[in-house]
């Protein structure tokens, strides 16, 4: 997939992770979810691109030492190819020790337009990563510059980030909650499905909120539920 339409694009960040990661479980897809990354704030906007994968090996110092004339330059070819509306993901090996990229590097994605940045290692200057305004994704700050501990290997090639398998190409989602990557193949069907699931979650908070107990209602709808959704919905429009 080359591009994302702004029909799919808006349901996905609609709906969020939190009801995605549900539609996936039900399709037996349990393994989505990247573990220990988180918003680098809580106010930065919802991740929704595709995957243009970097994977970092450990550095050595005769490659990337303060002498070495051997600087790998691969991470500041992917600030150049990864395409608009894609997000860079790294592979930092959930390696923190150092940076995986700063506001630079993240500033030249944004003026791409790329869709966000998402490392299971660390950025280094992150207010200044905030203030361009792209969605960026991490295990925590890293001042130390990247070299200290990493070597840019490959691009667009399948890697691990935060425990979870990314192909060049898959969907990736972000919120306050979490970053999951879902399969191009399926992508139009789970949104579908998830933002059915996120109307019907809006009828029960609605329903909930007015005193309605659960039981017939969430987490599995009875026959009275479901004519009360369908009526909601109609009235709605």
């Amino acid at each position: 997939m080359t591009a994302l339409s702004s029909d799919l694009a808006e349901a996905l960040a609609r709906v969020g992770t939190s009801t995605l990661t549900g539609v996936l479980n039900r399709r037996g897809l349990r393994s989505m979810t990247l573990f220990d990354v988180w918003p680098l704030r809580p106010e930065q906007p919802k991740l929704v691109g595709i995957a243009f994968t970097m994977r970092f090996i450990p550095s050595r110092e005769d490659k990337d030492g303060p002498s070495s004339k051997n600087r790998s330059t691969v991470q500041p070819q992917a600030m150049e190819e990864c395409p608009p509306g894609h997000v860079l993901m790294i592979d930092s090996r959930g390696d923190s020790r150092a940076a995986s990229a700063g506001d630079l590097y993240v500033g030249r994605l944004k003026a791409r337009g790329a869709a966000g940045i998402v490392t299971d290692g660390g950025f280094r200057d992150t207010d200044g990563v905030f203030r361009t305004g792209l969605p960026a994704y991490h295990r925590r700050p890293s001042s130390p510059p990247s070299p200290i501990a990493h070597r840019p290997a490959d691009l667009q090639l399948p890697i691990a980030c935060g425990g979870v398998a990314v192909y060049p190409g898959d969907i990736v989602v972000g919120d306050r909650d979490a970053v999951l990557v879902i399969p191009p193949d399926i992508v139009e069907a789970v949104a579908q499905e998830a933002l059915d699931t996120y109307h019907y979650e809006e009828f029960c908070e609605a329903e909930v909120a007015r005193g309605r107990s659960l039981k017939g209602l969430f987490p599995v709808a009875g026959d009275e539920a479901k004519r009360d959704f369908e009526a909601w919905k109609k009235a709605r429009g």
